[in-house]
């Protein structure tokens, strides 16, 4: 619970360097979410390149971090693999939480950018990556050692609670 609790999205990074191992255990992470019937539909890219890592705020207007970042992972589902069909946005931001939440366990920093829908970003993307027709990319995750720190947010709201009907 204190993962998910604390988790806050981090935009800033020390220069400290993710290591590939880390970047492997989020990944395990990812793939260990729920799926609809177990489908899968999911691929990543993980971005390390630092001319990549700086190319992509040219085709995503809020990723100014990704500058600092030591790494990214995009989150991409394969139409192919979508036997549920439309499911995969749900699975594949399934994964992208467990990445999130993964990541606040070994003292990350990360920041959830969406991608899909939004056609520029998609295609800004696909072109930038070189990802083939029947792949999308839902999110895309900046990670890094954190240069700031952000206290838990209380968004707990009763309110919003129901039971058995509204």
């Amino acid at each position: 619970m204190d993962a998910i609790l604390t988790r806050r999205s981090i935009r800033k990074y020390t220069s400290q360097p993710v290591s590939e191992d880390a970047v492997n255990e989020l990944l395990e992470a990812a793939m260990s979410a729920p799926s609809a019937g177990n489908q899968q539909p999911w691929h990543f890219i993980v971005i390390n390149d630092r001319g990549v890592l700086d190319e992509v705020p040219t085709v995503h207007p809020y990723s100014q971090m990704m500058k600092e970042a030591s790494v990214a992972i995009l989150v991409c589902a394969d139409l192919n693999l979508d036997k549920h069909k439309g499911y995969w946005v749900q699975d594949c931001s399934a994964a992208t939480e467990n990445i999130l939440i993964a990541a606040q366990t070994k003292g990350l920093g990360a920041v959830w950018l969406g991608i899909y829908p939004r056609e520029d970003r998609v295609n800004g993307i696909k072109k930038l990556l070189n990802i083939p027709e029947n792949v999308i990319p839902l999110s895309l995750i900046p990670v890094g050692y954190p240069a700031e720190h952000k206290p838990r947010a209380d968004r707990f709201d009763r309110s919003r609670v129901h039971y058995n009907h509204w």
